[in-house]
């Protein structure tokens, strides 16, 4: 048994456990900032909301920078606190990491507001990449709004976001109970289930939470794998008094594959939404 353990281990330092890459998926493609109040549908959208959004997934697509950041604002503001600097930065730093991405926005529902258009779009970026001698896939899905004046992005805000990469010949599969949302000081579960049964096999694993803030993005955590006595991950946790993202992530990995999600927790005052499954 320990020398299995230690083989598994040994395989496991092998893969990229690192997530820094996961989030900066979420700084590109996806738009937002203010609450829609009776929003109007896709169907209604202007021309020209439909056109930049559009023309940011090819931009995207043949991985042009410069063709990306020509729809953000000069003085473009985020809700992670990026700046439209630091954001071109990380964008680059992943195309360098992912060669193959795909990009695909939908519209949600939009509103005029102001001398400007609030839009709430939902990405969805798929790829590969070749690690240490197998295939890395990627599957990340990011619900934002966004603020646009005079054909520019100048405000974002991300609603929800989930990203997952797997790797091996038989990656865990996995099913995530986590709240969309808590309030300040509530109590909270973070559960990454094994959906197959675990029987004999080894299996390590280990999750981390973290504050949401731009330094983040270029240097994250690291996991630290423990092997684990049941069939996943199992973690109490606590938001923290004043409303601020959290991201909630887990690795899971054994001797045929490995797989990484990632979640955002917003702690937001007022209500707060309810545990859902996510697969």
């Amino acid at each position: 048994m320990q020398k299995r353990s230690q083989s598994l281990i040994s395989f496991a330092k092998s893969l990229p456990v690192s997530w820094s890459v996961l989030f900066v998926l979420t700084v590109g493609l996806i738009l937002g900032w203010a609450r829609i109040v009776q929003a109007e549908s896709p169907e209604t959208a202007p021309p020209q909301l439909k056109d930049i959004l559009t023309q940011i997934d090819a931009a995207a697509n043949r991985r042009d920078v410069p063709g990306v950041m020509q729809f953000y604002g000069t003085n473009f503001k985020h809700s992670d606190g990026l700046t439209r600097a630091s954001m071109e930065k990380a964008i680059s730093q992943l195309w360098q990491h992912y060669s193959q991405l795909n990009y695909r926005t939908e519209l949600k529902d939009w509103k005029s507001e102001g001398n400007g258009i609030v839009a709430e779009t939902v990405t969805y970026i798929t790829g590969t990449k070749p690690s240490n001698g197998t295939m890395l896939k990627l599957e990340s899905t990011l619900r934002s709004r966004q603020r646009i004046e005079n054909q520019k992005i100048v405000q974002q805000e991300i609603l929800g976001e989930r990203t997952q990469q797997m790797s091996g010949a038989n990656p865990p599969k996995i099913e995530v109970l986590l709240p969309e949302q808590v309030r300040p000081g509530q109590s909270f579960n973070f559960d990454v289930i094994v959906q197959e049964p675990v029987g004999d096999s080894l299996l390590l694993g280990a999750a981390l939470e973290d504050t949401i803030k731009p330094e983040l993005y270029a240097k994250p955590s690291e996991f630290k794998l423990d092997l684990l006595p049941a069939g996943g991950i199992f973690k109490m946790g606590k938001a923290p008094t004043k409303p601020q993202d959290h991201w909630l992530s887990a690795v899971l990995v054994r001797k045929d594959g490995m797989t990484m999600v990632t979640q955002r927790l917003q702690v937001v005052n007022g209500s707060s939404n309810s545990t859902k499954p996510v697969r």
